[in-house]
């Protein structure tokens, strides 16, 4: 046996030595996989094209998809509108109540309820002048929200169902947007007026944004019922001109985009009862180059998820979901109105990760959605447009 030893040896030296060089490529390709991931191919400008769905619009503000195909257009100027096909219905839709266009004021946002296939409800935000009896200014306005039905080319059923108070004067900053969360709840953005102190009074609805029941009664366990003075419909407070307004439909959160004056541009999420800072903190500084506030963050004041210097003057915003953009589900798309592009945040959990801009010169955007085809279709103020993104084929 002792003899045996340096043969077995020598054997099992050049077994040892066999596997070694069988198994080293899998070794390599191991450590390759794991130390050089492959990459997943991201979806470029390059692989979308942009096709023009209708023109001829006056300064159209949003949109809504139809069960039957058609658009629902809002044009600021005061008109809702019908598109069949690429083509705008001649003949406008009645029903709209009196509505102030001013500034930037004018008829806003247009959405369906989520179960609109069964009850029919459209909503739609507005300026509305004052009315007999309401605080504010002679001649002012402030932003309403109503709910009806479309009965051929007429509103019926027509319920105004909230109006921001007291009215302004100024015309700059109504906010406007709405959302449904799915579970009985309505929410809309309102913009200060120009009255930036008024953003931090629970007693004004200026600066806001507000949840309502889709009937438009005011929730019991909205945060400030039982706060006396304050208005019952605030949700969160501490905002300058809300004009994006979406709901993460994978997490339920609420992500709002802002208005700032020279910089100071905000993406935030929103959560019951917090204040968002303005005008106490800000990013930015006044149009005369003033110094609005010294301080960009204070304790008990909301910071932004992300913060645009200079300002873009964001617009519209979307949660992509549809499988013809796989590689951005999840992500947001926001508007520009003042660069006249799109950009793309990719999120990761409540945070931006990374941010693309993409389309530039596609125009003044000032709403997007996602269709019902998995499209993204922009709203593009100065051109009078609808434009619709798709994968080229």
């Amino acid at each position: 046996m002792k003899k045996n030893k340096p043969v077995l040896k020598t054997i099992m030296t050049a077994a040892l030595g066999g596997l070694l060089i069988v198994s080293a490529p899998l070794l390599m390709s191991y450590r390759e996989a794991t130390e050089n991931p492959v990459i997943k191919k991201s979806l470029k400008e390059s692989d979308l094209k942009v096709e023009t769905v209708v023109t001829g619009l006056d300064m159209p503000w949003a949109t809504a998809f139809l069960p039957d195909g058609r658009l629902l257009v809002t044009e600021r100027t005061g008109k809702l509108r019908l598109v069949k096909d690429g083509k705008i219905d001649p003949k406008e839709i009645t029903g709209l109540p009196e509505l102030l266009y001013k500034g930037q004021g004018g008829l806003l946002d247009v959405v369906l309820h989520p179960d609109y296939a069964k009850n029919g409800w459209i909503y739609i935000s507005y300026s509305s002048p004052k009315a007999g009896g309401e605080p504010g200014d002679d001649g002012g306005a402030n932003t309403a929200m109503l709910r009806a039905k479309l009965k051929d080319h007429a509103l019926t059923d027509v319920q105004i169902l909230f109006k921001a108070l007291p009215n302004v004067k100024s015309t700059p900053h109504f906010g406007g947007r709405i959302i449904f969360d799915n579970k009985g709840y309505v929410f809309l953005s309102l913009g200060e007026r120009g009255q930036m102190e008024k953003a931090q009074d629970l007693s004004k609805d200026q600066g806001k944004i507000i949840r309502l029941h889709e009937d438009g009664k005011i929730p019991t366990d909205n945060p400030f019922v039982k706060t006396e003075g304050a208005k019952p419909e605030i949700w969160s407070y501490g905002h300058r001109n809300p004009q994006g307004l979406v709901i993460n439909p994978t997490t339920g959160v609420i992500w709002e985009h802002e208005h700032g004056p020279q910089g100071g541009d905000e993406l935030n999420i929103i959560e019951k009862g917090k204040n968002y800072g303005w005008p106490l903190i800000t990013y930015g500084i006044d149009y005369d180059d003033s110094i609005i506030s010294k301080d960009t963050a204070r304790t008990g004041l909301e910071q932004p998820v992300l913060y645009w210097k200079p300002s873009i003057a964001p617009c519209g915003m979307t949660f992509v979901t549809s499988d013809k953009f796989k590689d951005w589900k999840g992500d947001l798309l926001v508007g520009s109105l003042k660069f006249n592009y799109l950009q793309h945040l990719v999120i990761k959990g409540n945070k931006v990760v990374k941010k693309e801009i993409i389309f530039e010169k596609i125009g003044r955007v000032r709403d997007i959605r996602q269709g019902p085809d998995g499209n993204i279709y922009v709203v593009v103020e100065n051109s009078g447009s609808i434009l619709k993104i798709s994968p080229k084929a």
